[in-house]
């Protein structure tokens, strides 16, 4: 019996992503961890992006969004890796709680 894959299907992966990504940025002490779960959480939004797309309206408005989001998360991740190596530079750590200050 085959079973159409619906809107509520995307928005459950949707959520399961986001939640996971939510989970990862929250409990995570390194900061390689936490740059992984903004990662999560930004492809939850494209997953929900391209879903509403195909099942609300019809055109390509998700997916042009999508390709915006996947320009924004590279972005992030290299300006992101950008600041851990420098925060390994002057701490010679990339754990996040030692970070309370940042003078050293």
């Amino acid at each position: 019996m085959s079973e159409m894959v619906g809107l509520q299907h995307f928005l459950v992966v949707g959520l399961a992503l986001f939640c996971l990504g939510l989970y990862c940025v929250l409990t995570r002490r390194n900061a390689i961890g936490v740059l992984m779960g903004v990662e999560l959480i930004l492809n939850a939004a494209n997953v929900n992006y391209i879903a509403f797309s195909k099942f609300a309206s019809g055109t390509y408005d998700g997916q042009v969004y999508s390709i915006f989001v996947i320009m924004l998360a590279a972005a992030e991740a290299a300006i992101g890796l950008a600041i851990v190596l420098g925060i390994y530079r002057r701490f010679v750590s990339i754990d996040v709680a030692e970070m309370k200050t940042l003078s050293g």
